[in-house]
């Protein structure tokens, strides 16, 4: 493609803020202006903003803040002179990231500028919105209004074909386009030092098997079943290591939990972790990535597994699990946590069967942010001249 396209990068999410769609917003930003054209981020205020770290332009809109481990802040893109600020930047297209308040702002400016918009749907919201909007009628408030602003966008993108499902279930009927995430980062075999320095600043033992979690500590990933098929393992005499990598708002039930399982010796607690070499070390560590989780709709941590050669062990016929092959490209188990016990004591000494999986991994079911965003772009002119043939004919 010649032209270059002005784009606007649409996230609730944005650093100091960190989670999935954070991480997809920056390498979308970041691969455009590097390779492909102009990209600019469009996000709500964040009292803890360092937007002088990123060599992009960011437009911060009116916010409340919320006080949490997240950080999340609520954007509030009601007023009329933030919509002439996002038409006067002369943008190609809109691409949303969440059907939140930034794809509300979108359709705010649509209003007064024709200008297309792509929404990818990275996030089964029906979750959230049933376990902490307390009444039916709230409830109904906010499925209507993710609804709406689903249904303006001119093209739907989803990041896997289960991710459709939840899609449904918030209200919208048309079609969609399969658009994967990537990978930030690069393919590598983790040194043996490098190896050997994590192992003895967590007095992890030659031999043993680590065990990894990576993601965010939320009940709803299915940690309670990594707890409880580690608990079985240690009952049954198994030695392992079990490392979680990342915080959340969960957190510090999670770590009561496991003391409470007999676990607290067996498991490694990371910390907030935001050196992404120094994640990449983890993950090279770890003879196999525990991702039980049927809420992504993607599962960014079983790609960041594979560039180190790591296999996962998922759920069978979850979201996280498209793509991956049964006992090649990955590992699966049922929903239980019987099940994951089972498979782990049936691989987890198996060092070679761990490490041929984990090249195959890296081999096959990688992909880069370079090709992710680029097939994105190219469909950005799709969407472009649909969206002309059918507004100025």
């Amino acid at each position: 493609m010649n032209k270059k396209l002005k784009v606007a990068i649409g996230t609730d999410a944005f650093p100091p803020t960190t989670d999935g769609i954070s991480n997809v917003a920056q390498n979308y930003a970041c691969q455009i202006n590097k390779n492909l054209g102009e990209a600019v981020v469009i996000t709500p205020k964040n009292p803890n903003q360092t937007d002088y770290k990123f060599n992009y332009e960011i437009f911060r809109y009116k916010s409340w803040w919320i006080p949490s481990k997240e950080g999340y802040s609520i954007g509030w893109p009601f007023k009329d002179e933030l919509h002439r600020a996002i038409i006067d930047m002369n943008f190609d297209i809109l691409h949303s990231h969440a059907p939140l308040a930034t794809s509300y702002y979108f359709r705010r400016v649509v209003e007064k500028k024709k200008i297309p918009v792509v929404l990818t749907y990275h996030t089964k919201y029906e979750y959230d919105i049933d376990r902490r909007v307390p009444t039916k009628a709230a409830k109904d408030f906010a499925y209507k209004f993710l609804s709406n602003n689903i249904n303006a966008a001119d093209e739907v993108w989803v990041t896997s074909e289960g991710t459709v499902d939840s899609l449904r279930k918030i209200g919208y009927k048309g079609d969609y386009i399969v658009m994967p995430n990537g990978c930030d980062l690069p393919v590598m075999n983790v040194s043996d030092n490098d190896i050997s320095l994590i192992k003895r600043k967590h007095n992890v033992p030659e031999n043993v098997p680590v065990f990894l979690y990576s993601g965010r500590m939320i009940w709803y990933k299915n940690i309670e079943l990594i707890i409880d098929a580690c608990s079985k393992l240690a009952k049954n005499g198994q030695k392992f290591k079990l490392i979680m990598l990342g915080f959340g708002a969960d957190e510090n039930a999670i770590k009561l939990r496991i003391k409470k399982s007999g676990l607290k010796d067996y498991v490694i607690w990371t910390g907030k972790i935001l050196d992404r070499q120094e994640i990449q070390g983890y993950y090279g560590i770890a003879d196999i990535l525990l991702f039980p989780s049927v809420f992504d709709t993607n599962g960014l941590v079983v790609r960041e597994a594979a560039a180190c050669a790591t296999p996962s062990l998922l759920i069978r016929g979850s979201c996280a699990a498209e793509g991956i092959t049964d006992g090649e490209t990955g590992f699966f188990c049922m929903e239980s946590a019987h099940s994951i016990a089972a498979v782990l004591s049936k691989i987890m000494h198996n060092k070679e069967l761990l490490k041929t999986v984990g090249r195959n991994a890296q081999n096959n079911i990688y992909i880069s942010w370079e090709d992710a965003v680029r097939k994105a772009y190219d469909r950005y002119q799709v969407v472009i001249d649909n969206f002309n043939r059918k507004n100025f004919r």
